[in-house]
């Protein structure tokens, strides 16, 4: 026998509604903090929430918070998640609502996801049309300190069971109002490697003396460029970045320490294993051509997210019937950069989407960026569709 769901949209957002989501979007752009450090934010989303009748519940991932949504009738439970920390940016926007932390801002959009998800809360707990419940998820240290993955570690999953869990990202370059979603990989891994060239050093007229560790980088520097172009299948994508080169502070002086620093990303867990071990190789050679000692320190930070094939689908299908197909898109390609949100979607099926706010928008990470408020009420009904599409109880023909 097949089985039919029944689809649930949320009803629009009055004016009065969509006004306070740029209230909340603009205060917490105006209070940003750091990871593991938002408390004043973490303050304002548990009184909200409380506003709507809900009990937060907070600790997990020190700043985290996560609040139940019971439906009407039982059923299972799905979860929505949005990050809340900010990043050590000076703005340069010239917004009313700038930070007013001096070297902190909002400079990836955490302030819209949490506003977005505010937003969704409102409508189901109002609505609560659907069978089980939601668990409503708002994150700490999303930037490059794993609060997902101390969520995931101090139980996020156990104490709150759910089937599936949903993110949702904006993202510049994507037409306003349009979303993106696809199944298996969405963003790549992030890991990190530090190289340390050691050797003799000494005076700058008398190399012959000495070992050139700053000429070994450089040669290094050139030679780790031919990972990815050379050592990887052409099938296999990676990004092998170096950002830091660090060796001596005196013009007359031949340093005995160089360092390079820098990124490597991947989708596939092969691919980040031969990223790693080729690094290795190819250092180790230089060293030994240059006669000095090599160290390498490779740190795995986060995973590739992958959505979940049936979840990104019902996310798909949720965006075409809130939107149209014209603004949904589920062929394109998966972006270089990381999100911790790989963590949840290791240990719980589930699907991570991006949402554009606009083809010129500023990027992520620059000081010039601000959320771009005309998307809120698109978010907060995506949100709410795609858990009461998820709860909606399957019938026969």
């Amino acid at each position: 026998m097949s089985t039919v769901v029944e689809r649930a949209l949320p009803r629009a957002l009055t004016g009065e509604e969509t006004r306070l989501l740029c209230t909340h979007r603009r205060w917490l752009h105006a209070h940003p903090e750091l990871a593991f450090r938002e408390r004043k934010t973490a303050d304002y989303v548990a009184a909200e929430l409380a506003a709507l009748g809900l009990a937060p519940e907070r600790g997990l991932a020190t700043t985290g918070i996560v609040a139940t949504i019971e439906g009407r009738r039982p059923g299972p439970a799905v979860g929505l998640r949005a990050d809340m920390d900010a990043l050590p940016v000076q703005e340069r926007t010239g917004a009313h609502h700038a930070s007013t932390h001096a070297g902190t801002m909002h400079a990836c959009g955490h302030d819209g996801h949490t506003a977005m998800l505010l937003g969704a809360a409102r409508l189901l707990a109002q609505d609560r049309d659907f069978a089980g419940r939601v668990h409503l998820v708002f994150q700490p240290a999303e930037e490059n300190e794993g609060g997902g993955r101390v969520m995931v570690e101090e139980g996020l999953f156990e104490r709150y069971p759910m089937e599936a869990i949903y993110g949702l990202h904006n993202w510049p370059g994507l037409p306003q109002g349009h979303v993106a979603v696809r199944p298996g990989p969405m963003m790549a891994s992030f890991d990190v490697f530090e190289i340390t060239l050691r050797g003799r050093g000494g005076h700058a007229a008398m190399p012959h003396r000495v070992d050139d560790v700053v000429l070994a980088g450089s040669a290094l520097a050139m030679s780790l460029q031919t990972v990815v172009s050379r050592r990887l299948d052409p099938a296999q994508r990676g990004v092998l970045s170096i950002t830091q080169v660090l060796a001596g502070n005196v013009w007359n002086v031949l340093p005995d320490v160089c360092t390079l620093k820098g990124t490597c990303r991947a989708f596939g867990a092969a691919t980040r294993d031969r990223l790693e071990s080729a690094m290795r190789e190819v250092a180790a050679g230089i060293a030994q051509a240059h006669g000095v000692d090599v160290e390498v320190r490779y740190e795995r930070r986060v995973p590739a997210t992958v959505n979940d094939a049936g979840a990104a689908r019902l996310a798909a299908r949720c965006a075409v019937d809130l939107l149209g197909a014209a603004r949904v898109r589920t062929e394109f390609l998966p972006s270089m950069a990381g999100e911790d949100f790989s963590f949840m979607l290791e240990r719980c099926p589930g699907a991570y989407l991006w949402l554009g706010v606009g083809e010129a928008h500023a990027p992520l990470h620059s000081p010039h960026f601000d959320f771009n408020d005309a998307v809120l009420a698109d978010g907060s009904r995506l949100l709410a569709a795609i858990a009461m599409h998820a709860l909606q109880p399957k019938k026969g023909p």
